[in-house]
């Protein structure tokens, strides 16, 4: 039985739609962060047992098991396999969990985690619309799903009882703490800069002047409703990978460990809100690891929509200067099935930069799901 640690990360910088990253497949996204965390840890592609990653969309480009068709065109390390999941946004985030959970089970002593998502070239949706080469099951729950997770995201605001100045205030704040993070280089460490149509995509492009008047004249996601796309996650491209060991081998090939799982939760959760897993699945954390989330430094609640945030942050009383400290997929983007990585990835480094132990991240998914994890750095 292993302890799993962290000893490499890497992430791609987060692309807009139609930015950067658009030229660029999911495959070679996701071979960049792949090839970058190998040569990070200073490890042979041998010395990987197993690679988990995540997509959301997996049709077109992102088909076919996409984490393998990146392995095998990163490494001819042909022997190590690669698998997909699919759990929504929350995907390689589970695939972390279930990276950690190899190598605690002790099937395992590295496992590379990771995700990707190109939201430019293969649309979130395209999969489950009807049509020539397409299908979309009888018994789906939901219509379309970006409107389902529209109409989720207002009847928390009707529920919690938040206003357009609230959201737009939350917007604000998460394009101003992204400002600054870039400006005083929080990303830097993380950020695997990426060659794309002749030039070097080294930065978030997300980010965005935001004022609550500039906000305030933008209309509503839905008729009637408080989001607008300053408040909503951004639809973008992007990669991010972590290598996870057990602490013998990383002892053994002189690797400091960085930060271990304490505590993972994948949870259901109310599908009438369809987008509260964050709360149930911090619930469960936290009755799991004894603790509050006041004995936790920082958090990382996935910036799905403002509401989500919000009411996370209500439902727990939690400092908001602890909370999205850097900004969130608001100002820096959501490729979805790289989201969850990329979250786990910022945690980390700002746990160390501040020296800090503890940090919480969180996920609204999908299908009524959320996933949550305790992760303390060594």
């Amino acid at each position: 039985m292993g302890q799993p640690v962290i000893v490499a990360a890497a992430r791609t910088p987060i692309g807009r739609r139609g930015g950067g990253l658009a030229g660029l497949k999911a495959v070679a996204l996701l071979r960049h962060v792949q090839q970058e965390v190998i040569k990070r840890a200073g490890i042979e592609p041998g010395d990987v047992d197993q690679v988990i990653g995540g997509c959301v969309t997996q049709a077109g480009e992102q088909s076919l098991n996409v984490t393998r068709n990146a392995w095998l065109n990163s490494t001819m390390d042909y022997e190590v396999p690669a698998i997909t999941v699919d759990a929504s946004c929350g995907s390689s985030q589970q695939a972390n969990h279930l990276a950690a959970a190899l190598i605690a089970a002790g099937v395992a002593d590295c496992v590379l985690a990771c995700g990707v998502e190109s939201m430019s070239r293969v649309p979130i949706g395209v999969n489950l619309t009807n049509g020539p080469g397409h299908y979309k099951l009888r018994d789906y729950p939901w219509d379309d799903p970006p409107k389902a997770q529209f109409g989720g995201a207002e009847r928390i605001a009707d529920r919690d009882g938040f206003t357009r100045a609230d959201l737009d205030a939350y917007g604000v704040r998460s394009q101003e703490r992204a400002a600054a993070a870039w400006a005083r280089g929080a990303f830097a460490e993380e950020i695997a800069p990426v060659a794309a149509d002749g030039t070097t995509v080294d930065r978030d492009e997300g980010l965005r002047p935001s004022t609550m008047e500039s906000l305030g004249r933008l209309s509503p996601n839905v008729e009637g409703g408080r989001h607008t796309a300053a408040t909503t996650s951004q639809v973008s491209d992007g990669a991010a990978a972590l290598l996870w060991m057990s602490r013998d081998r990383a002892t053994a090939l002189g690797l400091r460990p960085r930060a271990v799982v304490e505590h993972q939760v994948i949870t259901g959760s109310d599908p009438a809100y369809l987008l509260d897993g964050p709360i149930v699945a911090t619930r469960k954390l936290l009755r799991r690891a004894g603790m509050s989330v006041a004995d936790i430094d920082l958090y990382e609640i996935n910036e799905a929509f403002a509401a989500v945030v919000l009411a996370w942050r209500r439902a727990y009383d939690a400092d908001p200067e602890r909370l999205n400290v850097n900004g969130g997929a608001i100002s820096l983007g959501h490729p979805l099935g790289a989201s969850g990585t990329r979250l786990l990835i910022s945690a980390l480094h700002e746990l160390e930069r501040r020296d800090q132990e503890h940090a919480l991240v969180a996920m609204c998914c999908g299908g009524a799901l959320g996933t949550a994890t305790l992760l303390r750095r060594v």
